[in-house]
């Protein structure tokens, strides 16, 4: 690993280094991926990474190509101590609104780790059921926190592997591209064929008015 690398690393873990040192020996990183798009399910992802993890190149996932986030993925889950990615389909946002969506997902993701994690850390959410563990909200913290990194990563490979497969199935909106986002070309594909079933539509009647 290059100097440079370690040196960032290291920043990336400096939160969680002191939450180590005053016993909070587990601590599991939680993030989202998909809360935007026009269609799809949104993912929430929780991971504990053990303290000595250092992986190469883990960051914002956003910040990473979609080539090598596939390549974390499998070395984030192979170290990880636990890990879960829940799936929240559109259907649901619709009905209970992505927040409620995601604040769900989130409660169920941190039910299906493993081991109990002594702290949360999650990316800007508040007034969340976190199963009487404590959490810190961060803003931006998929930036400032390895373990948030981390499940930013799990969750938007998770997430883009579904819209992969739905583009399988409905080819002429280009799923694969843009993942469900309001491109242009995302926008134009529904005033040409309409919304198929995995569009959100309390999403879509905010910014283009289709027939069902």
């Amino acid at each position: 690993m290059k100097e440079k690398e370690e040196i960032r690393l290291k920043e990336l873990k400096k939160i969680e280094n002191e939450l180590q040192k005053e016993q909070k020996r587990k601590i599991a990183g939680i993030d989202e991926a998909g809360r935007g798009p026009l269609a799809g399910p949104v993912v929430i992802a929780s991971v504990i990474m053990p303290e000595d993890s250092m992986i190469e190149g883990v960051n914002d996932s956003k910040k990473i190509s979609e080539k090598k986030r596939e390549i974390l993925y499998e070395k984030i889950i192979e170290e990880a101590i636990s890990y879960s990615a829940i799936v929240v389909d559109h259907k649901t946002i619709d009905e209970i609104n992505i927040l409620n969506a995601t604040k769900q997902g989130l409660t169920q993701s941190i039910k299906e780790l493993k081991e109990k994690p002594d702290l949360i850390l999650v990316d800007a959410l508040e007034h969340i059921n976190t199963c009487q563990i404590p959490y810190l909200s961060m803003i931006k913290g998929d930036a400032k926190c390895y373990s948030i990194a981390a499940a930013s990563i799990i969750a938007k490979v998770t997430r883009d592997r579904i819209m992969r497969q739905w583009d399988e199935v409905y080819p002429q909106y280009g799923f694969a591209k843009h993942k469900g986002y309001g491109t242009a070309a995302h926008i134009e594909a529904i005033k040409k064929y309409g919304l198929c079933p995995i569009h959100r539509r309390s999403f879509v009647k905010n910014i283009i008015k289709v027939d069902e």
